[in-house]
């Protein structure tokens, strides 16, 4: 089933948004509302995309190039109706085969219905296809008027329909498969004769079969496929929709998600199975996460790599490798560049950033890790600050194999602790600690008999000072 040319309009205003973001660029269930109806288009592998950009033309491009570098780019300056983008995007084309014409807003379509609709198209010859599905409530969409073969007679939009046109729940999605040479040739037939005075790519099925073309209307069985977002209201339902439709599908592929309700996956994300999600977990950006895994509650990966057994619990992690059998969390910051080899484990009040945990090593409580590589086998003490920036630059701190880190410890980089060696609790590590030695960079203690007595007499501290001095002498 070859496709030639889509066409994908997403030059409206979107001006129920009240956004400065065009209305195609909000994104939810991590793609934009184009980049969704992109990724349906990819499955029918078209020779060409062609997309109508208006407002906010250069937010939309600049998108586009990022996520779509394939695709062409049509530029509707002044906006004039369906028909009319169309127009546009037939400019210069060399008509030919089948053209498939969709809207931008429309994130829930698959890449299924779609190849429905092509199918159909094809196996009957027809001149025209339109993807339609019965809505429960049709308020503000084109009704499907079929003639008495069931065929499509023509379409009406609700602002020109009458009280009994209203009345049909089967409804047009805004999807349309053409042949090439008769689309281009009725295109330019179109007249604005209508409420808004704009030119209707609707119009075009009644033209095509006035002119002897024979139409379909492929019904699918979702409505909700077809569910356009004009608003942020819809916005919110259509990422509640998105969100349930990937939890359904994770989990009929093996993966436990205690609440569905409350785990957001990105579309973009894979969760393999076996892997444990509770309540409160979102997954986002390009994250993958391995089998047997388990997330949550109360976290946030993005853009993360998670290995096989992992635990991330409480925590929020970005652009950070997990590995296989490491502990994170709870209340744990991993942040870019953050590296834990296997079973190693980062524990509760944690930041890491740009570092690497050996294997089998352990920051447990309470420790900043930035900028540094820590080997094997080895324990970060509660309190460790890794002191890698001067006010300029950072600096970088390596610590070798099976070191223990006493707590309270600064390491003031650059540093390197050797393997095998400790430091003392309390330390500020400011040279090179050799493999084996321990580091001890504190002052010596020093005890001031009496200065309670002295310096905050009559306060509660004093009067327990008191008492001890009264019980020593008693003695």
């Amino acid at each position: 089933m070859s496709l030639e040319t889509v066409v994908i309009l997403a030059a409206g205003e979107g001006t129920r948004m009240k956004s400065s973001t065009p209305k195609v660029l909000h994104s939810i269930a991590g793609r934009s509302l184009v980049g969704h109806v992109l990724s349906a288009v990819s499955a029918l592998s078209p020779k060409q995309v062609r997309v109508v950009v208006g407002a906010g033309r250069e937010q939309v491009e600049a998108h586009l190039s990022e996520v779509a570098p394939h695709v062409t780019t049509v530029f509707q300056e002044k906006r004039g109706g369906t028909g009319h983008a169309t127009q546009l995007a037939l400019d210069g084309l060399k008509a030919s085969g089948t053209i498939l014409v969709l809207a931008g807003d429309t994130p829930m379509l698959t890449g299924s219905s779609l190849t429905q609709l092509l199918t159909e198209h094809h196996a009957g010859g027809f001149t025209a296809s339109v993807l339609t599905a019965e809505h429960p409530d049709p308020t503000g969409y084109g009704r499907i008027i079929r003639a008495d073969d069931d065929s499509l007679l023509r379409i009406v939009e609700e602002r020109d329909a009458d009280e009994i046109q209203r009345d049909i729940l089967e409804v047009n999605s805004g999807v349309y498969a053409f042949d090439a040479v008769k689309l281009a040739s009725a295109i330019g037939k179109l007249k604005n004769d209508n409420s808004q005075g704009e030119l209707y790519l609707t119009d075009v099925i009644e033209i095509l079969r006035n002119e002897g073309g024979k139409i379909a209307a492929v019904l699918i069985d979702d409505f909700i496929e077809i569910l356009g977002v004009n608003d942020r209201v819809q916005l919110a339902e259509s990422a509640a929709l998105l969100r349930d439709r990937i939890n359904e599908d994770l989990m009929r592929d093996g993966v436990t998600i205690v609440d569905p309700l409350s785990t957001w996956v990105d579309a973009t994300a894979t969760v393999a199975s076996d892997v444990v999600l509770m309540p409160g977990t979102a997954i986002s950006g390009k994250s993958t996460v391995a089998t047997g895994a388990v997330i949550g509650p109360r976290t946030t990966l993005v853009d993360c790599t998670v290995g096989t057994g992992a635990r991330v619990i409480e925590s929020r992690c970005t652009e950070a490798i997990i590995g296989d059998g490491a502990n994170v969390g709870p209340f744990t910051f991993l942040r870019p560049g953050t590296k834990l080899l296997p079973n190693s484990k980062v524990g509760a009040y944690v930041e890491m950033k740009n570092a690497t945990l050996g294997e089998g090593s352990k920051v447990p409580h309470l420790s900043y890790v930035g900028d540094a590589v820590i080997g094997e086998g080895s324990n970060i003490g509660a309190a460790t600050i890794f002191v890698n920036y001067d006010g300029v630059e950072k600096h970088y701190t390596v610590v070798g194999d099976h070191v223990r880190i006493g707590s309270d410890s600064m390491l003031v980089a650059p540093v390197t602790i050797g393997d095998g060696a400790y430091t003392a609790a309390g330390s500020v590590i400011t040279e090179d600690v050799p493999p084996g030695a321990i580091g001890v960079g504190r002052a010596k203690q020093r005890n001031v008999i009496g200065w309670v007595l002295r310096k905050r007499a009559g306060s509660k501290s004093a009067e327990a000072a008191m008492r001890h001095s009264n019980d020593e002498q008693k003695g």
